[in-house]
């Protein structure tokens, strides 16, 4: 079976094919991060028109390079949600205006869903179940993967996501748009003990988790410090270790609660240099294994809905329910195919 994925669910326009044979045969991606930085973030009806305004080029040439045709596809996979309603309908329309003409099946995926199952494109891959810290600028979450279509959501942000939470104090530091990686990469000039910020929802009985009063914490040391250059990168510093300080103490709480093995870290947070050593020192401490995908499948891609809609159409699954776009799908509602 050959699938060519699709992804418009924010600011980044991607195509994918993934065969039974092969696997993964190829992406590609286009980037808005131009579009939006002179607004400072995503604007939703400029990142809809720029997906209709890609999408057709970027797939002529994926498919050229990839010296391959429409008429060799059988199935088409693309991101139903959650995301941007305006983006989100317009890779669907698209997706399901070519499955017809094509005559072959059209699936839309859970966008998180192929966040969690992203590390399966590597080699080794982990193995069911698992659990998985799903960070990235819309979603936070530790997630109990129990198989395809078997999620349980054990603790999530209550307001900022990781991401956003990143983003939003890089943008209050006056750095460039998306500021999320300018401040990890800040921080590495960053001195220890400049500034101390409470470490967030801790010492609970949950696994909930909260960024909202650290960003706000974060703003108000901005405005009473000198703002120079190396104030700058001690408060990034600060910043960057007291996030990775909470998602690291849940993840602890959470391989103790569910006796797992294997902790796959998905969404673009997960590139964070920082997070991935205290990760991998926890791993090392509770007798685990961390598995990420490849930074490029940490951020929003199209070879993960691509495997994701192979996984399902494989097994039986043919069609997506109505209606084509959802901008909030809980990943507790799905289903494992049919």
């Amino acid at each position: 079976m050959r699938v060519l994925g699709l992804e418009t669910s924010c600011d980044e326009t991607a195509v994918a094919l993934y065969t039974t044979d092969a696997g993964l045969v190829g992406h590609a991606v286009y980037s808005q991060v131009d579009v939006h930085a002179e607004w400072g973030g995503v604007v939703p009806e400029l990142a809809s028109r720029d997906h209709a305004r890609q999408l057709t080029p970027l797939l002529s040439r994926f498919l050229h390079e990839q010296g391959t045709s429409l008429d060799s596809l059988d199935a088409i996979a693309y991101t139903r949600g959650p995301g941007l309603i305006g983006p989100l309908l317009v890779g669907g329309m698209f997706a399901q205006a070519l499955g017809y003409a094509l005559s072959v099946p059209t699936l839309g995926v859970h966008h998180v869903e192929g966040h969690l199952l992203a590390p399966l494109l590597e080699q080794p891959a982990p193995n069911f179940p698992y659990l998985a810290l799903m960070v990235s600028g819309g979603h936070t979450q530790i997630v109990d993967v129990r198989a395809l279509g078997e999620y349980q959501i054990l603790g999530e942000s209550l307001d900022d996501a990781a991401g956003e939470a990143f983003d939003k104090t890089a943008k209050i530091m006056g750095l460039a748009y998306p500021g999320g990686a300018l401040l990890a990469q800040l921080a590495q000039a960053g001195r220890a003990g400049q500034f101390k910020f409470t470490r967030p929802m801790q010492g609970r009985a949950d696994l909930d988790m909260s960024f909202s009063g650290l960003k706000t914490a974060a703003a108000q040391a901005w405005r009473a410090c000198d703002q120079s250059a190396q104030a700058q990168a001690d408060l990034a510093l600060a910043f960057e270790l007291a996030m990775v300080d909470a998602l690291v103490s849940k993840c602890a709480e959470a391989l103790s609660m569910t006796g797992r093995t294997c902790l796959v870290v998905a969404g673009g947070v997960g590139a964070n240099t920082r997070l991935r050593q205290a990760l991998a020192q926890l791993a090392a401490q509770c007798g685990a294994s961390v598995a990420y995908p490849r930074p490029e499948f940490c951020t929003d891609n199209a070879a993960m809905i691509a495997l994701v809609g192979h996984h399902r159409l494989s097994r039986g699954e043919r069609s997506t329910p109505a209606p084509m776009a959802v901008a909030r799908w809980s990943i507790e509602d799905l289903r494992p195919p049919a």
